[in-house]
């Protein structure tokens, strides 16, 4: 049965591609993602620990692949309770997978400190930002060779979908987040087929607040994720316990609604049964969802603008309360803390090597990078461009191999032959 909640203008792609045989356009999407390196390389990219500290805690591949599934069964909930949807119209699960496989691909090693740090070297030449970097992958280098730069050729709806920020680098003042680098603007014409966003949505906050159905769902599922397994992740490193969280709600404000949330997080620490009881909230984040009608510039176009999702204001309290914990008694542990200045450190000591070797600032360049590499940055005309390529090339390492990377070229123990393999 053909599903009439998508029309041509959300299954075009960007360049265009020949219809598949078997697979509708965004189960074309979902199994390009799945089979690229730059999807497998999450594995060993940190989600909360650092990739490798532990084998059992979650990675940026695993945390995707989780966000995946709960993508997906949003879109079987909201089928399933929603007035507006049914058989032949509804929210494509194969695309919302594909948007929430996707959303953290242009993450750089060491986790969001290493996309500060990034952004901070990145600030002469466009600066870096993840969502953005997603958007680069899927549009110039997944499956490009060194003369076409067309990336995966996605669909305008994929696009959309992972574009949870629309404000371009200039448009801001030394932004520290949420923006597109000023060359992905043609991507943002095509999404919204032309129209001036500015005109629309002036002010980069009422941009980065315009999202797509799927975008939506995807953010859900995303903060259903990130506040309920971090969490276990939190509790199962002892990074949480019992005597962290009742020291630290003695010294904050929390309402009845928070402190009986507590108290739950309390009780299952003392049972044991992390997995299940937090599998339960999953459950009940995802049945906290709705769809509503709302009308804007873009509504009479595709239905992914005449929709929104809704989220039932008490699991929106409570997943932020979550999230506060995290941030409060695991983020700002010496222990984490001291993790991301030795990142920090590693990231930017690569960068100045690469930039003064590759850029006019260097004459010969020894071959610090693949010949590959080394031949795009031959044929970049720019110093603005030759960055870019170099930031591609740290933001696409895993925390080991920037760690291995590092020692190679600064560790003076570190370069033997067993070493270098």
């Amino acid at each position: 049965m053909e599903n009439t909640f998508y029309s041509d203008f959300d299954q075009a792609s960007i360049p265009e591609r020949a219809p598949d045989d078997y697979r509708n356009c965004f189960e074309v999407d979902r199994d390009r993602i799945i089979h690229t390196s730059a999807f497998r390389r999450l594995q060993a990219k940190t989600q909360v620990f650092q990739s490798g500290e532990y084998d059992f805690y979650r990675t940026r591949l695993t945390h995707s692949i989780e966000v995946g599934q709960i993508g997906r069964s949003i879109c079987s909930y909201l089928k399933k309770s929603s007035d507006y949807l049914g058989e032949d119209f509804h929210v494509d699960p194969n695309l919302v997978e594909a948007v929430c496989l996707s959303h953290d691909l242009g993450h750089p090693p060491f986790g969001h400190n290493g996309e500060k740090t990034l952004n901070r070297l990145m600030r002469p030449y466009g600066g870096f930002e993840g969502n953005a970097q997603t958007l680069r992958l899927l549009t110039e280098t997944i499956y490009s060779d060194l003369k076409k730069r067309s990336g995966m050729r996605p669909t305008r709806a994929l696009l959309d979908g992972v574009l949870k920020y629309k404000s371009l680098f200039s448009e801001r003042d030394n932004p520290a987040n949420h923006f597109l680098f000023d060359d992905q603007k043609p991507y943002l014409d095509f999404v919204f087929d032309g129209h001036d966003l500015e005109s629309k949505l002036p002010g980069h906050k009422a941009k980065n607040s315009f999202k797509s159905l799927e975008c939506q769902i995807m953010d859900w599922a995303d903060d259903t994720a990130y506040s309920i397994h971090d969490i276990a992740d939190g509790i199962r490193a002892e990074f949480i316990t019992i005597d962290k969280l009742e020291k630290w709600a003695s010294g904050v404000e929390l309402d009845s609604e928070d402190t009986a949330h507590l108290e739950g997080i309390i009780s299952i620490i003392r049972k044991g049964n992390i997995d299940a009881m937090l599998g339960i909230k999953i459950g009940q984040f995802i049945q906290g969802a709705s769809l509503k009608e709302r009308s804007n510039f873009m509504s009479e176009t595709t239905n992914r603008y005449r929709f929104e999702l809704i989220v039932d204001p008490a699991k929106k309290q409570e997943c932020e309360l979550y999230k506060r914990i995290m941030f409060e008694i695991v983020f700002l542990s010496t222990r984490v803390k001291q993790l991301e200045y030795k990142g920090d450190s590693m990231l930017e000591r690569l960068f100045e090597a690469l930039i003064d070797n590759y850029t006019s600032k260097g004459k010969n360049p020894p071959r610090l990078v693949s010949p590959k590499l080394e031949g795009r940055l031959k044929t970049a005309e720019t110093d603005t461009e030759k960055a870019r390529l170099l930031c591609d090339y740290l933001a696409g390492m895993t925390d080991s191999f920037a760690i291995k990377t590092y020692r190679r070229l600064f560790d003076p123990g570190f370069g033997s032959i067993v070493d270098i393999v």
